[in-house]
């Protein structure tokens, strides 16, 4: 039997959508102010509201974690996404994913730093959060590769693990460098990161020679 449920309900649906995006993002200006180490109380100060109701609309610290991992996944997979879609070529394409991942580190190094080191979590994930955003990074670098291997008439099997790899090889970097910067500014950074992963890539994604007309007689 098909439930019809009440319109005030579904209303109430969408105002505790809209109140935990709400607190979702004063959880974020809070981790801005106070840092990664950011308790409750800042938080439910940071909204203008008690942590009673915090903990209505968040059933533990944990989801309100997660809730802050999926708006700074969503923010950093649009920016790199946006980054490779708009510049031109393999290699460029490289640059602007990693510059765009770096930008974001540098401009919120502490939310960063609170995603990746979890100070609100207190019980077992579900699902790794962090894990899930490299994932979808890799994804999207995974997508270009294979673009970039169809246009040369080229296997795109390995996109996949290439495109992993690169992500993977561009977070280690990046967690070093936000915890021991040691002078190197984030455009030096992005440019010997590119140099790294473009030396490998090239020799698989960009376009096969011309045959000499002469091999081809």
């Amino acid at each position: 039997m098909k439930v019809v449920r009440d319109k005030r309900t579904s209303r109430w649906d969408a105002h505790r959508r809209t109140r935990r995006a709400e607190l979702t993002d004063a959880a974020i200006a809070a981790i801005r102010a106070h840092g990664a180490g950011v308790g409750m109380d800042e938080v439910a100060a940071s909204a203008g509201t008690s942590k009673t109701v915090v903990y209505r609309h968040f059933t533990d610290r944990t989801q309100l974690y997660v809730a802050v991992c999926a708006r700074v996944a969503e923010v950093l997979v649009g920016q790199v996404r946006a980054a490779m879609d708009h510049a031109d070529g393999p290699r460029a394409k490289t640059a602007a994913g990693i510059a765009a991942y770096l930008r974001l580190i540098e401009h919120d190094p502490e939310v960063y730093r609170f995603v990746v080191h979890r100070p609100l979590v207190d019980r077992v994930l579900d699902a790794d959060p962090v894990a899930d955003l490299v994932s979808l990074i890799g994804d999207e670098a995974a997508a270009v590769i294979a673009a970039q291997l169809r246009h040369t008439g080229s296997d795109t099997s390995a996109a996949v693990p290439w495109g992993h790899g690169i992500v993977g090889l561009v977070r280690a970097a990046a967690d070093n460098w936000l915890a021991r910067p040691a002078g190197i500014t984030r455009e030096v950074l992005a440019a010997q990161l590119t140099d790294l992963a473009w030396s490998g890539l090239s020799g698989v994604v960009a376009p096969r020679p011309a045959i000499p007309k002469e091999e081809l007689a």
